[in-house]
């Protein structure tokens, strides 16, 4: 997502202009557009012409609407945002109060104008606009001689850097130069790795080249991480794999992830976070079951208490219509990060998302037991997976 513009002010009402550029970012938009919502987008209205005879032509024109938003639909196959609203600006084609649907779509600019901005809304922003924060892969793709460090989010790559660095060869009875230059390529692709990849973010980092120089880098990383108590690599170690690529360039790591073996091991890594804590929360729930709760009471009893460790939360709770019940859960996860806690946000469209679903959404981790909580009384709670339903 491009970031063209960004207005808000301190009570938080304001104005973003955005351009959405891959597939990820129609659905940060449709989680980010709602009932109320503001919208202004170029779009095609078809407009009727009468003639002073009394014959009507009809033709289609491209105009700038700005409208109230009254529904949003998602078309995933078209990877198209339908907003149906009134028209609530001035235009030559189309009347105050009309009713039209805005189209929005990939490499289309929109402006959206909310009376609130929450700290949901803007997460979903910078993440939508900054790509290491949501990139599940990494992989150093490399040569003797030239590496390049990619962030791999969606169906996007982003080239974060590239190393190019003269090795002499060879020579007979003189291999010293040679090794030299090897160790100073092997320390500025270590560097740029350290530098680039968000370790906490990323689940996987490939490393990839042709001939040994991929395990020969990934040994020097792990000597040197050792040297230096480098502390990311050594608790990241398990994330790396190295794989065979034709070549150090950008474009042989299309061969490398069609490689079966290591596309099955992505796929294992994709929602790896969310599944681990997920698997959490069941385990404390059948070993220690006063340090696990679900449904919306029991979590904000706990979080009255400053008890919860890691909170788990539905995306599409932060779709609902009813604009009080949406406060509800952005301040639920706000204070559950005010107090210290973790608040994992859950994809509705992913199997993960799927499982949180069907026990209300909500649930947490709580640090220490509060077995009052079990005797607590949550009529709202049995009620709550029937409203997630029609959200």
């Amino acid at each position: 997502m491009k970031l063209i513009h960004k207005d808000i002010e301190k009570d938080g009402k304001g104005t973003v202009v955005l351009i959405p550029e891959e597939a990820e970012d129609m659905w940060q938009a449709y989680n980010i557009i709602r009932q109320g919502d503001h919208v202004r987008a170029s779009t095609i209205r078809k407009v009727q012409n009468e003639s002073a005879t009394g014959s009507s032509t009809s033709q289609r024109v491209r105009t700038t609407l700005t409208v109230s938003v009254e529904a949003v639909d998602f078309d995933t196959q078209a990877c198209l945002l339908r907003l149906k609203g009134r028209n609530i600006e001035e235009n030559d084609f189309v009347k105050m109060g009309a009713y039209h649907t805005l189209d929005l779509e990939l490499n289309r600019k929109f402006s959206l104008l909310k009376e609130e901005w929450d700290s949901i809304d803007l997460e979903r922003i910078e993440m939508a606009i900054d790509p290491t924060q949501t990139a599940d892969v990494a992989a150093v793709i490399m040569q003797e001689g030239l590496a390049h460090v990619c962030l791999i989010s969606g169906s996007r790559t982003i080239v974060r850097a590239k190393i190019d660095q003269n090795i002499p060869r060879k020579r007979k009875g003189d291999v010293k130069q040679h090794e030299k230059g090897i160790l100073k390529f092997f320390e500025l692709v270590l560097q740029a790795t350290v530098r680039h990849i968000k370790f906490d973010v990323v689940k996987c980092i490939i490393i990839a080249s042709p001939g040994f120089v991929r395990d020969q880098f990934y040994e020097y990383m792990l000597q040197e991480a050792v040297k230096m108590d480098n502390k990311i690599i050594l608790e990241n170690k398990s994330k790396f794999i190295t794989a065979h690529s034709s070549s150090g360039f950008k474009h042989s790591l299309k061969e490398v992830l069609s490689n079966p073996s290591i596309s099955s091991k992505l796929e294992d890594t994709k929602a790896l976070g969310e599944l681990k804590v997920l698997e959490n929360f069941y385990k404390m729930l059948q070993t220690e079951s006063t340090r696990a709760f679900y449904g919306i009471n029991h979590v904000e009893k706990a979080n009255e208490a400053m008890a919860i460790e890691t909170l788990l939360i539905i995306d599409s709770l932060f779709r609902s219509q009813n604009i009080e019940e949406r406060k509800r859960y952005v301040k639920l996860v706000d204070s559950v990060r005010e107090s210290g806690g973790d608040a994992k946000i859950f994809s509705s469209l992913h199997v993960t998302g799927e499982q949180l679903t069907q026990i209300t959404g909500v649930a947490a981790i709580l640090r220490f037991p509060m077995p009052e909580l079990e005797d607590f009384e949550d009529d709202d709670d049995s009620n709550d997976n029937t409203v997630l339903q029609t959200c």
